[in-house]
């Protein structure tokens, strides 16, 4: 795993949008608030919040909520997403197949606001090396 100062100059940044984004969570449920930053090819920035629902199934993640965002201004490149979250978690597989969608060598960092040593990188395809797929 790569080192944040290696992965983007935009690093930072995405961290800071994913972590105020996280704050803007609705978790009434879980209390466990998620954010993302998710960064276009062209250098925009989307974020989005995960939002649950006391029927569990309608609940959103931060990291689809923020792709939903992106792909309604019309963007569907992308080069990085941010996910804070404390304790860290990486996405889920729902999440992880709708990341991977969108391309193989996007990065994907997982970290914890409240703990700035715990930074996790990974490529969609390296979380998902076996996506569903019609090809």
């Amino acid at each position: 795993m790569s080192k944040p100062a290696e992965l983007s100059p935009e690093f930072p940044s995405l961290v800071q949008q994913a972590t105020e984004a996280r704050l803007k969570g609705y978790a009434p449920y879980s209390n466990f608030l998620v954010g993302a930053a998710l960064l276009t090819i062209d250098g925009r920035t989307f974020t989005g919040c995960n939002v649950e629902n006391a029927s569990y199934g309608l609940s959103i993640c931060a990291e689809r909520a923020a792709i939903c965002q992106a792909v309604a201004h019309g963007h569907r490149e992308f080069r990085a997403i941010v996910v804070a979250a404390s304790p860290l978690a990486s996405p889920c597989g729902a999440c992880r197949q709708f990341i991977v969608e969108f391309g193989r060598d996007i990065s994907v960092i997982a970290c914890d606001p409240e703990d700035v040593t715990q930074v996790k990188h990974w490529t969609s395809e390296q979380l998902l090396p076996a996506r569903f797929s019609f090809e």
